[in-house]
């Protein structure tokens, strides 16, 4: 059914563009089931975690969905949401933009937060951010630590839109987080300065200062964005071989 892939392109966005086309063309249909993972790989000629990636951004786009036990279907054109999976930059300009996009959302959030959140959801902050030490003290990157930590926020502002927003677009952030923990895991000062970003939010959230939040919210994305500009072209070489799975929480 499909030729195998390869080229100078990630494989996963090779994989992606033609799961798409086949979607967009008319070729699979609401209802229809993908190939299995393991025909995808044979036909294809890719890894498992290639077809895994690229069954991920699909979902992200709101392609298809996976179903507990029976495999991936495509939805209706209906449900598909924003599609903020962009395969016409490379990893850094992707990566950059949805800093940015993160930015403008973390900053509202916070700010929401430092109005209305109660005690208990700044002590959920307080452990969420007590659990990224906990996972990098024992080896780990902390990356769904780290997302914890801002769905926290965004969950605190007890709008179930923001929080529906923050969730989709964590889904889709999680492989630019991985790659801005492991910039930032280069360098104690990086990782010193990420921490106390991190407590800076909670704190003016946890004061109810609104200004305060929105501000270290949007200095801590400002800042993770300069540390990213700081490495160099053999980090970002590197990112291509990181194991990135946006579908790791389904």
């Amino acid at each position: 059914m499909f030729a195998k892939v390869s080229g100078p392109v990630r494989l996963a966005d090779q994989v992606a563009a033609i799961l798409a086309e086949e979607i967009e063309s008319g070729r699979l249909t609401e209802g229809d089931k993908l190939p299995t993972e393991v025909a995808l790989v044979e036909q294809l000629g890719v890894s498992r975690t290639v077809v895994r990636e690229a069954v991920s951004r699909l979902r992200s786009a709101g392609l298809v969905e996976p179903r507990q036990g029976r495999g991936v279907f495509v939805l209706p054109r209906r449900a598909r949401p924003l599609d903020l999976e962009a395969e016409s930059v490379g990893t850094r300009a992707k990566v950059l933009q949805i800093v940015e996009v993160r930015a403008a959302l973390e900053g509202e959030a916070a700010a929401l937060a430092a109005a209305r959140a109660t005690p208990d959801a700044v002590a959920r902050m307080r452990a969420a951010l007590d659990a990224i030490d906990g996972a990098v003290a024992a080896g780990g990157d902390g990356v769904e630590e780290d997302l914890a930590f801002h769905r926290s926020i965004a969950e605190s502002t007890g709008n179930d839109v923001l929080v529906s927003t923050a969730r989709y677009l964590g889904e889709v952030a999680r492989s630019g987080i991985r790659i801005t923990r492991a910039n930032e895991a280069r360098r104690d000062d990086f990782f010193e300065a990420v921490r106390h970003e991190h407590h800076a939010i909670l704190e003016a959230v946890a004061a109810g200062d609104a200004g305060a939040a929105r501000a270290a919210a949007r200095t801590h994305l400002k800042h993770a964005a300069a540390r990213l500009k700081d490495a160099d072209g053999r980090f970002w070489s590197e990112t291509e071989d990181l194991d990135v799975d946006l579908d790791a929480t389904s």
